[in-house]
């Protein structure tokens, strides 16, 4: 099973299909993945294949591996928070995004600040504050239908449902960029296909109500730990890029 994980807090640079040249920092466990999300498409594997013995890296040790990785004359286009799972976990994750802002101020103040989410923490008080402060919140939106995301994304979130993601992305009242990916395969028997007219309508309504002002729309660019996936074909994702286009939103697309 091929998947990528990273065993080091701040990692790269690396270019990014879709942020440019971006360093990465790593706030999940450096021996596994911790996710409240079990995508079939993750890079970083299944969460039941990669469970972490480890605790995640604490504040100072943030602070430390950033100043030290910028110190080394590297200068990215964004920081992001991204690595083995969903970041917002952290416990410290405000009090880090604060240390983040400072480091990045004084040793590289053209890089951007960007948070790759799958959304789940934002009923937290703490975590909202801190993504309000950064400069591309990236949220995950793959779908519009329980169906789906239970399919897709495979919450590990007692109660999570389309209706509630839909919610809270609306709490950042414009200010974030959503990211969605297009597949299709099957997954136990099940077939999974999140590219069909009728659930691609569904989805674009759903982002007229969250009104975010970037959209990125993409499919599988590596190996996945479910084999029975596809990519979503560059005029699958042209047609559904130029319906969400039609809506009113600037809109990227990866092949």
């Amino acid at each position: 099973m091929s998947t990528i994980l990273f065993d080091r807090i701040v990692y790269g640079p690396v270019h990014s299909r879709r942020l440019g040249v971006s360093l990465g920092i790593n706030l999940s466990p450096s021996d596994g993945k911790r996710c409240t999300f079990n995508c079939i498409y993750c890079e970083c594997g299944l969460n039941e294949d990669h469970r972490t013995h480890t605790p995640a890296p604490s504040r100072q040790d943030v602070k430390v591996a950033l100043t030290a990785a910028l110190s080394k004359n590297i200068i990215p286009d964004v920081i992001t928070f991204s690595g083995n799972g969903e970041p917002t976990m952290h416990p410290d994750f405000e009090a880090i995004i604060d240390d983040v802002i400072d480091i990045r101020n004084r040793l590289c103040p053209e890089a951007k600040i960007a948070v790759l989410s799958n959304s789940t923490m934002l009923h937290k008080t703490a975590v909202m504050q801190a993504l309000l402060k950064v400069d591309d919140n990236l949220m995950k939106f793959d779908a519009a239908s329980d169906r789906l995301i239970e399919l897709i994304d495979q919450p590990a979130v007692q109660g999570f449902t389309a209706g509630k993601l839909i919610d809270r992305l609306r709490m950042f009242e414009g200010k974030l960029t959503v990211q969605s990916i297009f597949l299709r395969g099957e997954h136990k028997g099940v077939s999974v296909d999140n590219t069909g007219a009728e659930d691609v309508e569904k989805w674009i309504d759903a982002l007229r109500s969250i009104r975010p002002r970037k959209v990125m729309i993409y499919t599988i660019d590596r190996e996945t730990p479910v084999k029975t996936l596809l990519k979503a074909s560059p005029d699958t994702l042209d047609k559904i890029a130029e319906e969400v286009r039609k809506s009113g939103f600037p809109t990227s697309v990866s092949y």
